[in-house]
């Protein structure tokens, strides 16, 4: 059976790090595009960070330059550094993957992504 599990979640203070990763089970979702989104209580949901079959990235301004989003293909994982974390950060944080190898402009299109987890929380507070 083929999924994603996230894991790496929890509460962290302002400014703190964190790691999330997203394990692929029964088939190479690293070798499409892969992306992470986040969603608030209420909200929708937002992509945050994306990465392609050779490692190219995207992120949202919300996050550039704090969050740093990685992949190990023989590992099937992927991963979201977190860094400088900001309580409006706090979220389900989920991972997704794209049938396609390459995320082009569509790459934070929620629509675009067929496979998804099940979310893991992440909580920035003092």
């Amino acid at each position: 059976q083929d999924y994603l599990a996230e894991s790496g979640g929890g509460s962290v203070q302002p400014g703190g790090s964190l790691r999330v990763s997203c394990v692929a089970t029964g088939y190479p979702a690293t070798d499409y595009c892969m992306a992470w989104f986040r969603q608030v209580t209420g909200g929708k949901r937002e992509a945050v960070a994306a990465i392609d079959r050779i490692g190219r990235t995207h992120y949202s301004d919300s996050v550039k330059d704090r969050f740093t989003i990685s992949k190990d293909n023989a590992k099937k994982t992927m991963y979201l550094q977190m860094t400088n974390l900001k309580p409006e950060d706090t979220a389900m944080y989920y991972c997704a993957a794209h049938t396609r190898y390459w995320c082009g402009d569509g790459w934070n299109s929620e629509s675009a992504f067929e496979d998804w987890g099940q979310g893991i929380l992440v909580t920035v507070s003092s």
